[in-house]
């Protein structure tokens, strides 16, 4: 499989704060990433990075074979899907849920004078229908609840059959059955052969969707631990990464943890 992402020790200062610290990490097309790691642990910012929206301090970046600083990264931006909250407030509240999705197509958060081609408009459907959001195509995105409006982020950030899919916390705020169903979704597209590699940020364990391969645990900027999920994520692992005694457990598919 081809490498989609390549970090060489990159580092991200902001305001003379190292927010990322000599970071180096390296993504297959065919693989599905968790970033983990407590709040300021610099998550966030990391999916900027890869999202093409920041440019490293120092180090290099390559994403989708093209180095950072040395591309158009508005062209390099249609090639990466990134669902955030930060994205979906850009969304006009009036703006239907299938225009929200198909407006992706050019770039943009709210419809205006573009023209779409049927086949544009077909996707969108098929994609809405995929995250079971069919219904409400035509209900205004300003209507929605907070687990519909995630969905449709994630409809959006695959709208353009991206070669990188970027999840910034997709579940987080949900209730219980917003989530559980959001997390079934991504379960299914993860072990999808035909989804694009991923890369998903999250605080929760039990917010990781089955299908997903590799864990990375990051602490104050820097790399603590990195690999399969299955022995990254441990015990000692996720305690020494929040500082806090916690016993972790794995049972269908979905990890938790508790304090020891």
């Amino acid at each position: 499989m081809s490498e989609v992402i390549d970090l060489e020790n990159v580092s991200v200062v902001r305001g003379g704060s190292t927010i990322i610290d000599s970071l180096t990490f390296r993504v297959e097309a065919n693989e599905r990433w968790v970033i983990i790691g407590a709040n300021g642990a610099g998550k966030t910012t990391l999916l900027k990075l890869l999202a093409a929206q920041i440019q490293p301090s120092s180090g290099v970046a390559t994403l989708l074979g093209q180095r950072l600083g040395r591309v158009n990264v508005f062209e390099l931006r249609t090639r990466i899907g990134f669902a955030s909250s930060a994205l979906a407030a850009q969304i006009p509240n009036s703006e239907t849920v299938l225009n929200s999705v198909m407006t992706a197509s050019y770039g943009v958060t709210g419809r205006w004078n573009e023209q779409y081609d049927e086949i544009d408009e077909r996707r969108a459907r098929r994609v809405l229908r995929e995250w079971e959001l069919s219904d409400f195509e035509d209900r205004p995105f300003g209507t929605l609840s907070d687990g519909e409006r995630k969905r449709v982020q994630i409809a959006r950030s695959i709208m353009t059959d991206p070669e990188i899919l970027l999840l910034d916390e997709p579940v987080a705020s949900l209730d219980l059955a917003a989530r559980e169903l959001t997390i079934q979704l991504l379960s299914g597209y993860a072990s999808s052969p035909e989804a694009p590699a991923m890369v998903m940020v999250t605080h929760h364990l039990e917010e990781i969707p089955s299908g997903f391969t590799h864990a990375m645990i990051l602490q104050d900027g820097k790399v603590m631990a990195r690999g399969e999920i299955g022995t990254t994520l441990t015990s000692a692992s996720i305690s020494e990464a929040f500082r806090f005694p916690l016993t972790l457990s794995y049972e269908n598919g979905r990890y938790s943890a508790v304090a020891t």
